[in-house]
């Protein structure tokens, strides 16, 4: 995959949709999607109720620390972290080996009902991805779908003389 993400209302809406599903599945205060470099993507639940910027960084932070300890080890990475509060647990896990799910839920859910939704909405995050790459692939192959592709440099310099 490559290493910028392209997305487009639709796969937002798509991902917004899953990343809502998910929080009524697994009955959960917030759900949100990062990536790998801390930036939030999209979010659902009482997310106005925290600093997700922070959280985003701070998260990504986290599992940058622990890709470091699984290679002393070893291991590839870690694809779920798990911290557990006295009120309030956040279960982390990859998608797509670029994206952060990160789950936030109380004594009102339960660790294995989240891993258990956890694993179906990145099922549907990781295809929405793939759909993204292809379709990525498709407007860079054929530039004539790019708006921009039928204006020349004169037309340019039309633009901007006079």
């Amino acid at each position: 995959m490559s290493s910028s993400l392209v997305m487009y209302q639709e796969e937002f809406d798509r991902i917004s949709h899953v990343l809502n599903r998910l929080k009524v599945d697994a009955n959960a205060k917030i759900v949100f999607l990062v990536d790998k470099n801390g930036q939030q993507i999209a979010g659902a639940g009482e997310i106005d109720l925290v600093d997700t910027t922070s959280l985003a960084s701070l998260t990504a932070g986290n599992v940058a620390a622990t890709d470091g300890l699984a290679r002393l080890i070893g291991e590839r990475e870690f694809t779920i972290l798990f911290h557990e509060g006295r009120k309030d647990n956040i279960h982390i896990s990859i998608v797509g080996q670029r994206l952060i799910l990160v789950v936030i839920f109380d004594e009102r859910s339960s660790l294995g009902l989240v891993r258990l939704r956890v694993r179906k909405a990145s099922t549907s995050v990781e295809r929405i991805l793939n759909e993204m790459e292809e379709k990525a692939q498709r407007v860079g192959a054929g530039d004539a779908a790019s708006p921009f592709a039928e204006i020349t440099d004169e037309d340019i310099d039309a633009l901007f003389s006079e």
